[in-house]
């Protein structure tokens, strides 16, 4: 398990830092990493650790047992890491104690999800899709107060509009406030006398959007196409959630995709691939002339250029890889066979031993040490 940190040093101030300056320390470095406006990794336990040093060094009791005898001398003392600093998150940005942002303040709506199915060719090409989908809207009938309309909301009595309770507790290093949801208002601040009909109080209602999505030429299976302020509204004034489109495709008959590239198997003859040929192979772009060099083994691959998917972030295309495999017949005419037997007479009979290559024994060592 790793040392803990210094607390002076993870606030970055001296250790005789005072109140005033360690206040001011701590608010900066929360803002910077709370984990609703931070989202790099590690945020989290960074601000975990900036409220832990803040606890400890903001307390005076603490803070001289800690100068004394160091994280011993506080690892029989419980941080509760809301105590006393719910004013400060709130005042700066809308977070109450322990970090979790205040009832009241302006949270954006739920992000929301559609799954789109797509042909393989569609996926390539790009195209236009109609969609539609269910989220949530503001109240038409109550403009989202959740009151029946001619009847207002009107202030909690018991948290006096805030959405919070605030509780003291007397302990042996002296007070400590604890902050809560109002069981009351459920954190709204507002109690509803008498409940919209037609939201039953809510305050929203459920819509069905139809949009016209433009999906990017070059989607592959699983790619996401965020449409901004299309999920669901948000609370108290924040800004409407994401929709996400998640893209799938079908496979294809022949094709498949490697990245960008295209891949297709095709099969040739013993005579096409000792003699070459010129063929006509399929392509996303319609028919293309393939040329097969005399010689061709199986596993040879060829390589049409710009044949393959657009490419998302960038210009151009990937390829379209042809990976030929020679097929050999499972059944001869007499006359075939009679032409077999004499060019075997020619080509010899002794089988041919190849010496593995210097690659093949390399991947084969490599691949018995991934094992």
């Amino acid at each position: 398990m790793a040392a803990k940190r210094d607390y002076y040093e993870i606030l970055g101030v001296g250790r005789n830092a005072s109140a005033e300056e360690l206040k001011r320390a701590y608010r900066n470095l929360a803002k910077q990493v709370h984990p609703d406006v931070n989202a790099e990794p590690g945020a989290e336990e960074r601000f975990k650790e900036i409220n832990e040093a803040y606890a400890v060094l903001s307390d005076e009791q603490r803070r001289a047992a800690y100068d004394r005898y160091g994280h011993a001398g506080v690892s029989d003392i419980p941080v509760d890491f809301g105590f006393g600093l719910g004013d400060i998150f709130e005042e700066f940005f809308g977070f109450n104690m322990g970090g979790r942002r205040s009832r009241r303040s302006p949270r954006r709506g739920a992000d929301l999800r559609y799954d789109l199915t797509l042909e393989f060719e569609e996926a390539i090409t790009g195209l236009e899709k109609e969609i539609e989908y269910s989220r949530q809207q503001v109240c038409s009938a109550c403009r989202g107060s959740g009151a029946e309309p001619g009847t207002s909301p009107v202030r909690c009595s018991t948290c006096n509009g805030s959405g919070e309770v605030r509780q003291v507790h007397q302990t042996f290093l002296g007070s400590m406030v604890n902050v809560g949801t109002c069981p009351t208002c459920g954190g709204r601040g507002e109690t509803i006398g008498t409940p919209c009909k037609a939201c039953q109080g809510r305050g929203l209602e459920h819509q069905s959007v139809h949009k016209t999505l433009a999906v990017p030429a070059g989607v592959n299976d699983g790619t996401q196409i965020r449409l901004p302020g299309e999920g669901e509204p948000g609370v108290n004034g924040g800004p409407n959630g994401h929709l996400y489109v998640v893209v799938h495709v079908k496979p294809h008959r022949f094709f498949r995709r490697r990245n960008d590239d295209i891949v297709l198997d095709l099969g040739i003859n013993v005579a096409q691939a000792a003699l070459g040929a010129q063929l006509a192979v399929p392509t996303v772009d319609g028919e293309e002339r393939l040329s097969i060099p005399a010689g061709t083994q199986s596993g040879k691959v060829i390589r049409l250029r710009g044949k393959g998917a657009p490419h998302l972030q960038r210009n151009g295309r990937g390829d379209q890889l042809v990976v030929v495999s020679v097929e050999t017949p499972r059944s001869l005419t007499a006359e075939q066979r009679q032409l077999f037997e004499k060019l075997s007479e020619t080509l010899g009979a002794e089988p041919a031993l190849h010496e593995r290559s210097f690659l093949e024994r390399i991947k084969e060592i490599l691949g018995g040490l991934a094992e």
